[in-house]
């Protein structure tokens, strides 16, 4: 069966964020007197969610936070994050013409990350690209979200699609496990912000560039 519903990834995979990530991150740091962080460390803290994300910052500069202060830095960051989340951040090279080529293609697109569902949006419109996505599932979409295989069954869902007609495209290794445990075909990409190697990941096709994407697809088809 062919591929006609694809689930993607968002950051590291369709966009370059960690910029952003990493200045709200830095804000909420120093608004708490901590020492600030450098781009290469917000980046490998990129992945799990936004608390994840804070919770790791924390640890990093000093103690952990126990689970209300936590609460509220989270708060505080997403904020900041949702305030200035587009000033620095850009898709990857060949992402609007390959998700434009998709779409005219009859292939439907939806975003599944673990950003909040505001966030995701806000960005996906501010750099253009909400047009071409036809749903978003965000972090808080769902009680467990990738790794876990039913934060993709619910983008799936939303574009009423069936795994065998579906492939699953990340960065790393959530969206890859959950994308297999979805039952989906898989397609890793080799820039990102994978921790690993990305030819580690498992996926079914691995990518150096997103305009390699529909070359993969039809191999999976």
């Amino acid at each position: 069966m062919a591929i006609r519903f694809v689930i993607l990834d968002l950051d590291g995979t369709l966009i370059d964020s960690a910029p952003d990530l990493r200045a709200a991150a830095n804000r909420t740091l120093a608004a708490a007197g901590r020492p600030a962080l450098d781009l290469p460390t917000v980046t490998r803290f990129i992945g799990d969610g936004v608390r994840k994300l804070v919770e790791r910052a924390f640890a990093a500069t000093g103690a952990a936070l126990d689970e209300a202060a936590l609460d509220r830095a989270t708060a505080e960051f997403t904020a900041r994050y949702e305030a200035a989340a587009s000033v620095l951040t850009r898709p990857y090279p060949g992402v609007p013409e390959t998700l434009a080529r998709l779409r005219g293609a009859g292939i439907r697109l939806a975003v599944c990350t673990n950003k909040p569902t505001p966030a995701a949006g806000l960005v996906l419109r501010e750099l253009g690209l909400a047009p071409l996505i036809d749903a978003v599932s965000g972090g808080d979409a769902v009680a467990r979200r990738k790794p876990h295989p039913d934060h993709v069954h619910d983008a799936l869902a939303r574009l009423g699609g069936v795994p065998e007609a579906a492939a699953m495209v990340g960065d790393s290794e959530p969206d890859i496990t959950a994308g297999k445990a979805a039952g989906l075909a898989t397609v890793a990409v080799a820039y990102g912000y994978a921790r690993g190697a990305p030819g580690a990941l498992g996926a079914d096709r691995l990518i150096d560039r997103f305009a390699d994407l529909e070359a993969a697809l039809a191999t999976l088809g």
